[in-house]
């Protein structure tokens, strides 16, 4: 019995040492993204794909360069749509426009890009906060 705490003394007299400690150089850290950065906002993509709708229905002679209003009965999210914009880029029907949006985070500002993709389909390009 008195062998045993004469073994565990010595287990802890060559333990860890603050000031024998150094640098492990061999470790390579990294920042990890936000989940703001990886994830698309499910309410956004669904407004975004809301304003891609109005903005390729709308008749933009019967508009004649009134805003064009739209709302999103999913999220609650409603805005209107300006200076729509239509141009032919590389043989592509595509719109450029300027919507507000209005939502339960609060109102912003947006420029965007739509342009046809083909059989009727047509893409978001752009849509990012305006500056």
């Amino acid at each position: 019995m008195l062998c045993f705490p004469v073994l565990l003394s010595g287990c802890g007299m060559g333990g860890f040492s603050l000031e024998k400690a150094e640098v492990d150089r061999s470790l390579l850290t990294g920042s990890v993204a936000s989940a703001s950065q990886t994830t698309t906002d499910p309410e956004r993509a669904s407004d975004e794909a809301t304003i891609r709708n109005a903005v390729t229905s709308a008749d933009l002679e019967g508009l004649a360069g009134a805003p064009l209003a739209w709302a999103n009965a999913d999220t609650g999210s409603r805005g209107a749509i300006s200076n729509v914009i239509e141009s032919r880029d590389n043989g592509a029907l595509c719109r450029k426009f300027t919507t507000s949006r209005e939502s339960y985070d609060g109102v912003g500002l947006y420029h965007g890009e739509v342009c046809k993709a083909g059989a009727g389909l047509w893409r978001m390009l752009d849509f990012q906060p305006a500056t």
